[in-house]
């Protein structure tokens, strides 16, 4: 639900700092000796970084974090950043260096304060996002689900599944490739194939979702591809019982791997990213792939039985699913789906989850 007059409180702190840049001094005839006065920009600046940043949480839900706070970052950085633009905000005073250091640390500061949840807890409302439409035009359909294909060249079982079901929607739930960044110039033949037979499913009237894992990074720019995509917490269709997320945040005893995932989809790996050329950077996303295998190593070696059981029972009365594990578990109301892959799909059919037939 979209909570619009969280707008006034960004709007509020943006006319504080206006107003009080355009004094000569602080209310009460204050005066604030250094370093002092650069702990005031530096808080107020830190205010209105939070409260933008939740103000865009609440009323974007299709805005992944990297931009979320690469947007909040401009506009917190961009009020001191030359004496032209300073005194559009301010006439008559010019802008300080030591000051706008002060704004650009406290908006840093604070967006990285409001992450703090993600690493700890499953309060991960912060980093999800979904775009798209999750009502299916005909929920009597079949739904394929594909958990963990990890495709490379070539992509396993898909064209058969196809054949075999002409008729059926799809849901991937990440991990459709070992490395998917999704960035200009990055995209391999197989992924272009894939994108590719999205488009003729979905021209065939056919509904496609896809959940991004902890292998796929900036796909946002894709999302009009599909009927539904997103990342974190959140995945649901309307009118049916059923609920998904990949998985990768499941064990918030994971810290480790908590940290990579913000650290590898930030606003400045993103920079990073489209700053290099196209060739230097797959080969940093793929040295940053086999950086992941050693940082959470540990954690892969049992199925964390008791936070999934806890995950799954959040959803009370719906089906609750995952990929991520490679194994086929299942916990209360929560299925872990088998790995995909050798081609080996389920189905989402009446009320149930499956094994695909494929003849």
């Amino acid at each position: 639900m979209r909570l619009r007059w969280l707008w006034t409180f960004p709007l509020a702190v943006a006319a504080t700092i206006v107003w009080l840049s355009s004094q000569s001094h602080y209310p009460g005839g204050l005066q604030l000796p250094p370093p002092l006065d650069k702990v005031a920009h530096l808080s107020v600046f830190a205010a209105l970084a939070w409260a933008l940043d939740l103000a865009l949480q609440q009323n974007r839900p299709g805005l992944p974090l990297y931009r979320r706070h690469l947007l909040v970052f401009a506009a917190v950085s961009c009020f001191g950043a030359t004496d032209e633009w300073h005194q559009f905000f301010v006439p008559g005073r010019a802008c300080e260096l030591g000051d706008w250091l002060a704004d650009t640390l406290g908006g840093a500061l604070a967006l990285a304060v409001r992450t703090l949840p993600a690493l700890f807890t499953r309060r991960l409302c912060l980093l999800s996002w979904r775009r798209g439409n999750a009502r299916r035009p005909d929920p009597a359909r079949d739904l394929i689900l594909v958990a963990d294909p990890h495709w490379s060249r070539e992509l396993t079982g898909l064209a058969e599944a196809t054949a075999a079901h002409p008729k059926a929607d799809w849901l991937f739930l990440g991990d459709a490739f070992d490395v998917w960044v999704g960035l200009p110039g990055m995209a391999s033949d197989a992924q272009s194939a894939f994108l590719a037979w999205v488009d003729t499913r979905r021209a065939a009237g056919r509904w496609v979702g896809f959940w991004l894992g902890n292998r796929e990074y900036f796909l946002d720019g894709h999302a009009d591809r599909f009927d539904l995509m997103g990342e974190g917490m959140g995945g649901a269709l309307d009118g049916e019982a059923l609920a998904w997320e990949h998985g990768d945040l499941i064990n918030s005893a994971d810290h480790p791997y908590r940290l990579w995932n913000l650290i590898s989809r930030s606003g400045p790996l993103w920079l990073l990213f489209r700053l290099l050329p196209a060739g230097t950077a797959r080969a940093v996303s793929l040295w940053l792939e086999q950086k992941l295998h050693t940082t959470n190593a540990a954690y892969k070696l049992a199925f964390p039985r008791e936070a999934f059981r806890t995950a799954a029972e959040a959803h009370p009365g719906q089906t609750f699913l995952t990929g991520h594990f490679h194994t086929h578990e299942q916990e209360a109301n929560g299925i872990a789906l088998p790995w995909a892959h050798e081609g080996r799909f389920m189905v989402w059919r009446g009320g149930r989850v499956k094994e695909l037939e494929i003849q």
